[in-house]
This record gives structure tokens, sequence and C-alpha cells, in this order.
């Protein structure tokens, strides 16, 4: 539970988007438009590339600052989405001056005296910024993950996870987006690809690859899943992850079999998942029904399909779960971090 208010109650609050000309950035304005955020003044924030460059939010423009420059007093709040180092050097800064900073970086995640939160899941944890004020926002795919699995976990604690993840390029940012895009025009025109942001071609491929390997032969992202799970979660589960990369432009997919430590069985999870906020079950095998990338991109919720009993192991089920990995995987669960700040 919230004991008290973050911010004192207003009509408007001065909320700054650090990164407001990336593409995350640009999805956290539309997403403040569209739930219509009570903002005073808007304050757009990149870097110095992109300062000066003017930006329309509610039919009004702005002229975005300097970050290395701009002085954050009387800022509220502060919506980051400028990479790990950037936030390092500036998410303080900006708390220190009274702000509260919601950060989309993965600079924040594992600090102990940080919260990492998914507001459907541990909104509680939040209590712990009322000291540093800065609030770390989770990977895009254990966010999906860890909004599917709480209502289950809830009911019937979770023993052991193992989850493959199928991720856009989006994921990788703007010039990943654009090299799919060019290597599949290159292919199709038979062309050699070019290839610059992937270790390998992503056109009419898959690469089981995202970030870099660790000595244990894990990659950065599988890591993340797996540490990052436990602690929103609050609880001993063992967690493995395969994290791939595959020809998508939005929208993460994701297989996971999840064990749990007593009766759990597809029929009782596709009824708690029906019942549970931001969720959105799809889930029809004879009518071939299921959630897909495709069409997840653009939406809030997150999707959940193929619920099914995995016959080989007791109290162990199957889920498919999609989500596009701008929206709820970023913008939209930093907005929703912000609107509990402001309630």
């Amino acid at each position: 539970m919230i004991a008290e208010r973050f911010l004192p109650e207003k009509d408007g609050y001065v909320v700054a988007v650090v990164g407001a000309t990336g593409a995350v950035g640009q999805t956290m304005l539309e997403i403040l438009d569209e739930r219509k955020f009570p903002i005073a003044d808007l304050i757009p924030v990149a870097s110095s590339r992109s300062a000066g460059s003017v930006i329309t939010f509610r039919g009004r423009e702005y002229t975005v600052r300097d970050l290395e420059t701009f002085d954050p007093a009387g800022v509220d709040i502060a919506l980051f989405s400028a990479g790990g180092g950037t936030s390092l050097k500036h998410a303080p800064r900006f708390a220190e001056a009274g702000c509260y900073v919601v950060d989309n970086s993965s600079a924040w995640r594992m600090h102990e005296d940080i919260c990492l939160v998914v507001p459907e899941v541990n909104p509680h944890a939040l209590e712990m910024a009322r000291v540093n004020r800065i609030i770390a926002n989770p990977n895009c795919s254990t966010i999906q993950m860890v909004a599917a699995l709480k209502p289950l976990h809830d009911v019937m604690p979770i023993r052991r996870i193992v989850v493959s993840t199928y991720q856009a390029v989006s994921g990788a940012g703007g010039r990943a987006i654009e090299e799919l895009a060019k290597q599949t025009g290159q292919l199709l025109n038979g062309q050699p690809a070019d290839v610059n942001v992937f270790p390998a071609r992503i056109a009419f491929n898959v690469i089981p690859q995202i970030d870099l390997f660790m000595d244990d032969g894990y990659t950065k992202e599988e890591r993340k899943m797996m540490d990052e799970t436990r602690k929103i979660m609050e609880a001993d589960i063992a967690v493995t992850a395969t994290t791939v990369r595959v020809p998508v432009f939005y929208g993460h997919s994701e297989s996971v079999n999840v064990t749990f430590s007593g009766p759990m069985d597809a029929a009782q999870a596709r009824d708690l998942l029906a019942q549970a906020d931001g969720i959105s079950v799809v889930d029809d095998p004879a009518g071939e029904d299921y959630p897909l990338a495709s069409e997840a991109a653009g939406t809030d919720p997150v999707w959940v399909g193929r619920i099914r009993d995995d016959f080989s192991y007791p109290n162990t089920i199957n889920l498919w779960v999609v989500a596009d990995n701008v929206r709820k995987g970023a913008a939209l669960n930093a907005v929703q971090i912000a609107e509990i700040l402001i309630s």
C-alpha cells in the first residue's frame, strides 16, 4: 500500500521528458496526452544535437532544451529515456533538485536502494523512492512477463520460470529499425545485406543474442530478465532465459514455461488472467486465435494466449505473452508510475 501522496495535489505538474526526440520519448509524450496527464508545463529535454528543435504537444510548440545546461529546479517529475550513461550522470542531479525521476535505462535497476516498478505488480515498492527520488523502469521483456505472472503468483507462488523471447528490432533503437527495412529491400532485390547494428543479418533471420555475452555464456539481456524478475516479484524464483532478436519491427513475444509450488492448471490460470488489470487474454485454439506481435503493436495491454498444461511436469503451464515493447515495455509503464506519484 502507498502510505501517502508523493506530490501535493495540484491542477497540473511540471513534467520534463528527457530524451524527448527519441522513439520512446516521443511515445511518452503521446501517452501523456492520451491519458490526459495533468501538465502545467512540459519541458522537452535532449542532447545538444537535438537542443533547439521544436516539438508539438497538445497543440502548442515547445523548444527542446539542452540536458547539459538545463536546470531541473521546479520540475515535479522527469521521465528519462536517454541511455544508461546519461542517466547515471544526470538523474541524481534532477533528484537533488527535488524532482522524481522515472528512468527507462538499465542504469539503476539493480541498485539495492532504487525501486524497480511495474505498477500492476509492485506499486508498493515506490515507497523506497521517497528517499532518493529515483525510480527504475524494468527491461521491456521483463515488464510484460511479470505482469502476466503476478496474478498467478499471488494465488500459487511460482517456483521456476523458463522463458524464451522473440524480440522486435525496435528494442535496439531507430538505427535497428532502419537496418531491418534496408536489409529487407536489399535481399528482395538480390543485393547483399549491409550489417551494421546487429552481430548478424536480421532480415529473414533469427539472432540468439541480445546485448553482449557474459562470462557464464548468458547475454546481458538474459541476465536482466533473470535478476529483475526476482527483484520485482520479491521472491526466490529460479529463472532462466534465452533472448532472441527476430525480424519484427514492434512487439516482443515470449514463450514462458512456469512451474508453481502447488496446484495450478491452465483453466485456473486462464480465469485469473482474464480478471487481471492490464492483461488481455486471447486464447481460442479452435479458432486459431492467439496474440500476435503485429496486432499488439500500438496497444497498451499485455496479451496472453496459448495457455496450456505442461504434461511433462507437475503444476506447470505454458504461456505465450506479447506486448508492444515501446509502449508497455517502456513509455506506458513510466507514465503509469508518474500517475501513481500524483495520485
